[in-house]
């Protein structure tokens, strides 16, 4: 009887976690992300620093801690993803400059995302190297 509560309970965790995720996906292209840890650590960010928006066009943008990216991207079902080669802007900013080039870094290398509820997980060779958040329409 143990069991098969404890099998029960499992089920119904496992239902509302997908429930949640599905409630609070959002989809790759349009919405704009925000990064929020990078190389398993994790970034304070004001404003619209570290952001990227994925173009329907297969162009992607951003703003890295004041240099803005651009360059083009592939995606396909498999969540197989190329971004770049990325071109940027040559600002000299006023702090988050070493940050900007790990977080460029890890946007070309990646070549894999997957989906957490409003998280984008950057993957690269089967490591985590990047996650964003969706941000508030």
């Amino acid at each position: 009887m143990a069991a098969i509560a404890a099998v029960a309970a499992m089920f119904c965790g496992c239902c509302a976690c997908r429930s949640y995720q599905k409630q609070t996906r959002r989809p790759l292209v349009g919405t704009e992300w925000q990064l929020i840890q990078l190389g398993g650590r994790n970034v304070r960010t004001e404003g619209e620093q570290f952001t990227v928006r994925f173009a329907a066009d297969g162009t992607f943008s951003g703003l890295g801690s004041c240099n803005r990216l651009t360059g083009p991207y592939t995606t396909d079902a498999e969540r197989a993803l190329k971004i770049g080669p990325l071109a940027a802007t040559l600002m000299a900013c006023p702090s988050g400059e070493d940050t900007e080039r790990v977080f460029a870094a890890a946007l070309e290398a990646a070549d894999h995302y997957d989906m957490d509820g409003p998280m984008l997980l950057l993957l690269a060779d089967g490591e985590l190297r990047a996650v964003l958040q969706a941000r508030p329409e």
